[in-house]
């Protein structure tokens, strides 16, 4: 399911795994080139375990185009909630997780990526967060999902 407030797109996906697990391949930076398809590379930045300020640089194709940014952490309550933001052009993106056990082997992710442009002038991605750019953020979200599915569901917790 998907949908758009704002200039916010907000997808969510039930996957038939425990939280910790699911938690475990959302924040696993060292794996994330393997679990999702959009992601040809990850570089980690910083030392320790997944926290606020971990910060690493990601590149995946986006819109036909392989595009590299640097992330961080600024929010973490491990197996329920994490933060990631990036800036890029001047536009500040933020991109929030929720995970919610459903039952002992199920979890619902609930994904929420805005756009937040300084002073009222829209970056590129928040432009492209209407219409037909919001459908296509939305998909991508969606793919980063059932890929995450994908590499957890049927793997005992």
């Amino acid at each position: 399911m998907g949908g758009m407030t704002g200039r916010s797109v907000v997808v969510e996906r039930r996957i038939a795994a425990g939280q910790r697990r699911v938690w475990e391949a959302l924040t696993d930076l060292g794996a994330m080139d393997r679990v999702l398809g959009s992601v040809s590379k990850v570089e980690i930045l910083t030392d320790g375990t997944f926290d606020v300020g971990t910060r690493w640089r990601e590149t995946r194709r986006m819109f036909g185009r392989d595009a590299t940014e640097e992330m961080w952490v600024t929010a973490s309550e491990p197996t329920e909630r994490y933060v990631v933001e990036a800036r890029s052009r001047g536009t500040r993106y933020v991109s929030e997780w929720l995970l919610r056990a459903d039952g002992p082997s199920a979890t619902t992710v609930r994904m929420t990526f805005s756009a937040v442009a300084p002073g009222g002038v829209m970056g590129l991605l928040a432009r492209i967060l209407g219409g037909v750019g919001a459908r296509a953020v939305t998909r991508a979200i969606a793919k980063d999902l059932d890929d995450v599915a994908s590499s957890v569901e049927g793997r005992g917790d």
